[in-house]
Parts: structure tokens; sequence; C-alpha cells
């Protein structure tokens, strides 16, 4: 009876197949079939606004993609160790088509991942080594924020000027505080560009920057935006990962600006604007690229005009009247380059010291040798001074603007 059955039954999917027209049922087929996956490698959890911001992404990009649960997988708090070769190289054997690892330190264990695994795809944020290494598989992500930390600038400098015009503040009194994570070109260009933004409205402007020598602590980030309120700092930024700043910030009354996370909720009183990296376009290029054996981009770097780089959580009961269309403007500005971000006639670097620069009697930077090729020692090996601005992350996607600039005062 059984063998009737299963008779039967067999007799009726070949009816069926030769119905529906065989080739079609066997796209579908396919289609369900598909053993495509996707690792992901975070050097923290949800509890670092840095890597939320990835999580969030790869979750939209993932969704959005089309794909299931069992075709992503994560591995979470993997350090800057040989613990990220040994998670990046789990992935690899689970039959992950792509790795994706979101630390600037991931990067050479990620590289000797993918010299032993030369089939899977490994592709790593805030790298440098991609366009020397000569892998075919290995890549590396950034993007333009500078253009977003610009942008929050100028949302900063208009609130410094509202504070000068409502007598809050005088003109003199308008310093902003920076927690920075650690003196990288990656930090240096944020707050740079962050301070830029603000001069560009609000030209009194000063800024005392300290670092945690952490990406992710939230007593040292609290404890240093402290440290710069009661050294007089009337505005709060930071390039730090955790609610510490902007938790201090609240508390003692002063605005912040933060990063990645809109951050209303941490400072309702008190949070201006975030910016952030928007990763879901990228993750998407990639899977799409692997799926449909397209090429990916070896340096990829998006901006304002891709939807890369972004601005959230304007806060109307903290920013000054008229923030929204000044950002809307300088926005369409920055796009079509009417303004360069690191413009080298806006800023002087008078105090700073390298061999790689080269200024002029009044101190602008007409020349500069940045460290694109990266090795140990820093050397300086590619010009980015050209037609009067610095041409950041256009060289490769990681940031290498690193010259400290007259106006920022490192605590």
């Amino acid at each position: 009876m059984k063998k009737l059955l299963a008779l039967i039954l067999s007799l009726a999917m070949v009816l069926s197949f030769a119905a529906c027209g065989g080739e079609k049922v066997q796209d579908e087929t396919a289609a369900v079939d598909d053993g495509f996956k996707i690792g992901f490698v975070f050097l923290h959890d949800e509890n670092s606004t840095y890597d939320a911001n990835f999580i969030n992404a790869a979750k939209a990009a993932t969704e959005a993609m089309g794909l299931t649960e069992d075709q992503v997988m994560f591995k979470k708090n993997i350090p800057e160790s040989a613990e990220c070769y040994d998670a990046a190289a789990d992935l690899a054997d689970a039959g992950c088509d792509i790795v994706f690892a979101d630390s600037f330190g991931h990067e050479d264990f990620m590289i000797q991942a993918a010299k032993e695994y030369p089939d899977v795809v490994f592709c790593h944020a805030t790298g440098t080594k991609a366009h020397t290494e000569g892998l075919d598989n290995f890549y590396n992500a950034f993007a333009s924020i500078y253009e977003g930390r610009f942008l929050a600038g100028i949302a900063a400098g208009l609130k410094l000027n509202d504070m000068i015009e409502k007598g809050d503040i005088t003109a003199e009194q308008a310093k902003m505080g920076y927690v920075g994570a650690y003196p990288y070109a990656e930090v240096k260009s944020g707050l740079t560009s962050f301070f830029l933004g603000a001069r560009y409205v609000c030209p009194e402007v000063t800024m005392d920057v300290k670092y945690t020598n952490s990406w992710f602590d939230i007593a040292a980030e609290k404890e240093t935006a402290n440290a710069l309120i009661a050294d007089g700092c009337v505005l709060i930024s930071q390039h730090a990962d955790s609610e510490g700043a902007p938790k201090a910030c609240e508390e003692a009354g002063v605005p912040n600006v933060a990063y990645n996370l809109d951050t209303r909720d941490w400072g309702p009183n008190t949070a201006l604007i975030s910016s952030k990296i928007n990763w879901q376009p990228y993750f998407e290029h990639i899977i799409d690229a692997v799926q449909n054996d397209k090429e990916i981009t070896q340096d990829f770097c998006g901006g304002l005009e891709e939807g890369v780089v972004e601005t959230l959580g304007l806060n109307d009961a903290v920013a000054a009247p008229g923030t929204v269309e000044k950002l809307e403007e300088i926005k369409a500005k920055l796009i079509s380059g009417e303004i360069k971000v690191f413009d080298t006639a806006t800023f002087t670097a008078k105090n700073f010291k390298s061999d790689n620069v080269t200024l002029d009697a009044e101190g602008h930077v007409i020349g500069y040798k940045a460290d694109v090729d990266s090795d140990e020692a820093f050397t300086g090996d590619t010009e980015a001074i050209a037609d009067g601005y610095f041409h950041e992350s256009e060289y490769r996607s990681a940031p290498y603007f690193d010259i400290d600039i007259d106006g920022i005062t490192t605590k």
C-alpha cells in the first residue's frame, strides 16, 4: 500500500512539474535552496553605540536582501586579538561566503584569515591595507563621515551663537569640549571637521580635546566629559562609543553632540544632534556582489550624496532657531562641492610639527605627505593637498587627516 501511495505521489509531482513548466520550478527551487551565508565580527555588542550602529545596519541589510536567519551569523565581543582570527575562521568553516569585521584592530587577523580561506570574501571597516595587500578576497570600507561631523558642527556653532545672543555665555566663552578615543587619524579627522563646521558659523569658537585611550569605557568617557565641562567647555561632542558623555552632559545641563545613535533618550534636555555612518548600503553592496558575481569596491567610501553619511536626532528642544534650514543649505553645498570640509584657506597649523607638512607664511597647509600606504613608521607617501583642500579618504577609504590645527587644544 505504501509503495502504491509513493508511486501516486511521485507521478503527481512529475505531472505538476510538466504542467507548470520544468524550468520555472527548477529556478524557484534554486532560490529557496540558496546556500549563501554572511558572517559578522563585532568588537562589542549593542551596549556600544559604535557596534550597535553596525548591528542594526547588518540586520536591516540582510532583511532587505531577503536573507533568512540561518544565512546570517553574528560574533559579538570579539577583541582586537587572535580571537578575531578564530572568529573569522569559524565563520568561514561554517560556510559563510562573506566575513565582515568592524574594528580597526581586527584588520591583521582578517588578512590572516583571508590568506587561509581564498574562496571566502573578507571585508573590514576602518582598515588601511586592502589597496596594498594584493589579495583578491580582502576589502576595506569606510565613509566620508567628516561631512556628517561638519554638519553636526554647524548645528553646534548655531547653538553657541544662540547662547551668546541670549547672554548665557560671552563670545570669549564659546569653548567646546571633545571626548576622543585615541589620537588616531580617524579621530583627529572627525574632531577637526566638527570644529571647522562650528567655526564656519561661529568664528569665535575654540575646542579642548581629551583622549580616553579606549574605544568603549562608560566611566572614563563620563569622567572626561565632566573634566571638560569643569574646564569651561559649554558644549561637548565625542568620538567614543558609550552613553558616558551624553549622560554627563544631561546631568550638567550642557548641550551634547553625539555619534552613531540618536541620544535624545539619554539626554532629552541636552542632546543636540548626532552624525553616523549608515552601513546598510555597503552591506547590500557586498551581498549583491558575491551573490551575483559582481565586483566589490576595494576601498568603499560613500558620503552624504549616497546616503552613507547621515545626521540624525536633531532635538528641536535644544537646537537654535533656523538650524534645519541651515543644515539643508550646507548639506547641498557639500554635495555639490561648493564647500570643502578641509579647505586649507579655513585653517592654520602653525604649531604642527611634522617632516611631511609644508606651511606658508601665515601657517596655512600648502603641502602634506599623508601616510596612505600605511607602515609602522607612518611614512608620508601621498600628497594630500591639491586644488586648495585636503583630499580626505580619496586615496584610500580610511581617514588619514592627522594635522593638529590652530584653535584646538589637546589637554
